[in-house]
């Protein structure tokens, strides 16, 4: 069957079983006033109840206004300065953590969240993780994780593992198969067979 154009009359069925770009989903939200803030999973559920019950779900950007009222653009940070409630991940931060780390610092997902969930913790407790996080990625088996609206990078990740002879050019032209088929969008040994 050939992918259904996302409108009003695609089943639940249909538009679950397809792969869909999140402008899509956007658009899809767009037209029918849907709420469009959130990530491919959020709008995703919206797009399902709205298809399955006709009904908008009502529900606002879930903030919780920050006790905290510290700059992380402009304070002075050291070791001794706690995460709070408000943190963010600044120029100010960077700088901090080049100086502690050196120059191969860079945010990750992994340690981004790390930092959200550390509320209370020292920004010594967040060089220290950085850095455990680090050593992870020197085991030659480690993989980082991908989070799972990332259907792409799973694809080509588990393609290229699977096909070393092959190419990310080759395992770009099996996705863009695979994602107008019905059916899962993880990667499969039949999908070398897809033309």
């Amino acid at each position: 069957m050939e992918r259904p154009p996302l409108n009003n009359n695609i089943s639940l069925t249909d538009f679950n079983e397809f792969y869909w770009l999140k402008e899509e989903l956007i658009e899809f939200c767009r037209k029918n006033d849907i709420k469009t803030f959130g990530g491919k999973i959020e709008l995703t559920k919206r797009i399902q109840h709205f298809l399955l019950t006709g009904e908008k779900i009502i529900q606002q950007k879930q903030t919780q206004k920050p006790k905290s009222n510290f700059d992380w653009n402009t304070e002075k940070l050291d070791n001794t300065t706690i995460i709070t409630d408000n943190y963010k991940n600044t120029e100010n931060v960077r700088a901090f953590f080049i100086s502690e780390i050196g120059t191969t610092f860079s945010f990750n997902v992994k340690f981004m969240n790390w930092l959200k969930e550390s509320v209370g913790k020292t920004m010594a407790d967040a060089v220290k993780e950085w850095k455990c996080l680090d050593d992870l990625k020197k085991d030659k088996n480690y993989q980082s994780e991908i989070a799972p609206q990332f259907e792409y990078n799973k694809y080509m990740r588990a393609f290229l593992a699977d096909n070393p002879n092959l190419t990310s050019k080759d395992a770009m032209k099996f996705w863009k198969l695979k994602r107008v088929k019905r059916g899962t969008n993880e990667y499969e040994r039949t999908d070398l067979t897809l033309t």
